[in-house]
């Protein structure tokens, strides 16, 4: 690959870590009412959004009211999955004591039950981020993302995989966990699966009966409108959910790294992992708070159990730090970020050939004892 180098010594990493840390400290000692209320808030918008996009739904039969209630549905299913669910399952709110905003005890609107994404997200994906055979949400198992993943024809649909991907997206998210490729490879056993295809089977029953039976009978004649606008509301989820987790993950100059590299690694290489391989997207409030802050991809990365609502306010200090360190501090609007993404799975369809996108590396200046 052609990479900018990035030289750090042991001492600059572990000063950088340091400074993190602190960071971090400084946060969660400003945790208090503010965040208390500001979840409380996007709870109450959230449900008062489903509630005003079901109501309108039943009138579905009038346009519209079934475009009002399709738009209203979808912003409650994006501020659920996203600003709600995704951060209260990474215990951004246990200090709360609260059961209904305690990860452990949280589920969400969607079809991946919660214990199973907080396995294949919070622990494999936060901890082996972008580590090439650890961190699966490097293309979801089923697509070429990395110029470092081997090719074979199969990609060659690596943009039909793609499309299908973003618009079934939770569906994705729930076969995460399975590793089929894992299972078609022979790495793994389907009778290892069983406990979790039983997870799946109850939540996403539950998610279908709701959203696809019981609201489209109870919307009486207005059963086919309801039935689509229900549909149309997953729908639009899913497309926004996989292009701001993507544009987060897979735009241009995001690193990746081997397990040989990330061996041993200390409190310092594994912040200085975190943001490498991560990717913001600038955007105003609102659409912050729409992608669950993780349009701060960077910072969620470093600091993941602290409440999103807070990336914002350190951006300009993670940034510093970058600026400080020599180190990319990956960041632009939607339409890049994404058209990049998009321009990486079509690229990556083919078998690598040429020159490489420019992806920053680090190289790490051991610091080596003088003999006495």
């Amino acid at each position: 690959m052609t990479n900018k180098s990035i030289a750090l010594t042991d001492a600059q990493i572990e000063e950088l870590g340091r400074e993190l840390d602190e960071l971090k400290q400084r946060l969660v000692e400003k945790l208090g009412a503010e965040d208390r209320k500001y979840i409380y808030d996007v709870v109450k918008w959230q449900r008062g959004l489903e509630a005003a996009g079901r109501a309108q739904l039943f009138l579905g039969w009038l346009p519209p009211f079934w475009l009002g209630g399709v738009a209203a549905l979808s912003l409650s299913k994006i501020l659920d999955n996203m600003e709600i669910g995704h951060n209260v399952m990474h215990g951004q709110y246990d200090w709360m004591r609260d059961p209904a905003m305690n990860s452990k005890m949280f589920e969400w609107d969607t079809v991946c039950p919660a214990e199973q994404w907080k396995h294949s997200h919070n622990y494999l994906h936060h901890t082996f981020t972008n580590i090439l055979g650890k961190d699966r949400d490097i293309g979801y198992g089923i697509l070429r993302m990395e110029e470092q993943q081997k090719w074979n024809p199969y990609y060659l649909a690596n943009p039909l995989w793609g499309f299908l991907l973003m618009v079934l997206f939770e569906w994705g998210v729930m076969l995460h966990d399975l590793e089929v490729e894992n299972i078609v490879a022979g790495k793994r056993d389907w009778a290892e699966t069983k406990p979790l295809l039983k997870q799946q089977w109850h939540k996403a029953g539950r998610q279908v009966l709701k959203d696809y039976v019981l609201f489209p009978l109870l919307s009486g004649p207005g059963f086919l409108p309801t039935l689509a606008g229900n549909a149309t509301a997953n729908l639009v989820r899913n497309l926004w959910a996989f292009s701001i987790i993507f544009c987060g993950h897979f735009p241009t100059g995001v690193a990746v790294f081997s397990e040989e590299e990330t061996e041993n690694e200390t409190r310092g290489e594994w912040y200085l992992r975190q943001m490498m391989g991560s990717a913001n997207i600038t955007g105003g409030p609102l659409f912050h708070i729409l992608s669950g802050n993780l349009s701060h991809q960077i910072e969620h990365h470093l600091f993941p159990d602290v409440p999103a609502r807070r990336y914002p306010q350190i951006a300009g200090e993670v940034q510093a730090l970058c600026e400080k360190y020599g180190l990319p501090y990956n960041a632009g609007p939607l339409r890049k970020q994404l058209g990049s993404v998009w321009g990486k799975i079509f690229k990556l369809a083919l078998p690598t050939r040429g020159k490489s996108d420019p992806v920053p590396a680090v190289t790490v200046e051991r610091d080596v004892p003088v003999a006495a």
